[in-house]
């Protein structure tokens, strides 16, 4: 059973922010922020009923314990537990979702009532965002949807709980992985990233490798070449064509690099992976070649 009380994202707050509720919730509280934050943590004991009685208000008894956490910043409050906390910029910016749910993901997170870092917070910032569209349905099939997206989403929290972000540009890295996989037609190479990241070139090329096991220009070319795949068996395209809508300012350069990286030339692949699409092949004896280098016994190239 999951029920969610309230959910927003993108909530904006000023500086002189601070939320604190005197008697915890009795649901979950999970929040994300995309600001720096600062969070008061209590340790189980009740300090805002205790702090309350002191000659000093609450905000300057706690203010030397409040400790600051970066944008990206997720705590899961649990029923029961005392909430505190507050901006510590000009703005403070936060998704947050309350819930009670008895399914065990929540109970299950291995950090609880304790900040911590996610991995990839675009990622779960896009999830709030789908998790609210969703809850203004108000049907069956949008509550199915909506645990499904919360579970989706507390196993990301756990992915980032047991595999912590081990440098401060990993959310960088994140989005850069991202645009390549979206865009690999683009004119990438490594200074233009790393000028964009404002790092070195090989600080930016070792984390990428460490974070996705391979370099960003083997993921730009293998992107390029598994577009290429696609409209070689799904449209009549000429090969010059695909080559310059995946990013090929030169089409020797292109048919170069699918041979080594798939051990066949664009126009075999075409041959062997296409017959279903009864594409029409060229008549006569008379063949498109480049400079010889796609000459084949026996074949039928495509035009360029």
């Amino acid at each position: 059973m999951l029920e969610i009380e309230f959910i927003g994202y993108d909530g904006t707050h000023p500086s002189g922010f601070i939320y604190g509720l005197p008697n915890a919730h009795n649901s979950y509280l999970l929040l994300l922020t995309s600001t720096p934050v600062e969070i008061y943590l209590t340790a189980g004991d009740e300090v805002l009923g205790r702090e309350a009685h002191a000659p000093m208000s609450m905000e300057e008894r706690l203010g030397a314990s409040f400790h600051r956490y970066p944008a990206g910043t997720v705590i899961l409050y649990t029923p029961g537990s005392h909430v505190l906390y507050r901006a510590c910029e000009e703005s403070y910016v936060n998704d947050w979702i309350r819930f009670c749910c008895d399914e065990p993901f929540a109970e299950q997170l291995p950090l609880k009532n304790q900040p911590f870092q996610v991995i990839d917070a675009q990622y779960c910032h896009d999830l709030f965002k789908l998790m609210t569209w969703e809850s203004t349905l108000g049907n069956s099939e949008s509550r199915e949807v909506l645990s499904h997206l919360l579970k989706a989403l507390f196993f990301k929290l756990a992915e980032s709980c047991s595999r912590p972000a081990s440098n401060p540009h990993t959310q960088e890295m994140y989005d850069l992985h991202r645009r390549i996989y979206n865009h690999p037609e683009l004119p990438w190479s490594v200074d233009a990233m790393a000028r964009e990241l404002h790092l070195s070139s090989g600080y930016l090329q070792a984390l990428y490798k460490t974070m996705f096991g391979s370099s960003c220009m083997e993921d730009v070319i293998l992107q390029r070449l598994k577009n290429a795949q696609d409209q070689l068996v799904s449209t009549s395209k000429s090969v010059r064509e695909i080559a310059e809508d995946c990013g090929y300012n030169n089409v020797e350069h292109f048919c170069r690099q699918f041979r080594k990286f798939l051990g066949s030339s664009p126009s075999r692949y075409r041959r062997e992976h296409a017959e279903h699409l009864n594409m029409p092949k060229e008549n006569g004896s008379t063949h498109h070649t480049l400079g010889g280098s796609e000459a084949e016994s026996g074949a039928i190239l495509f035009p360029f």
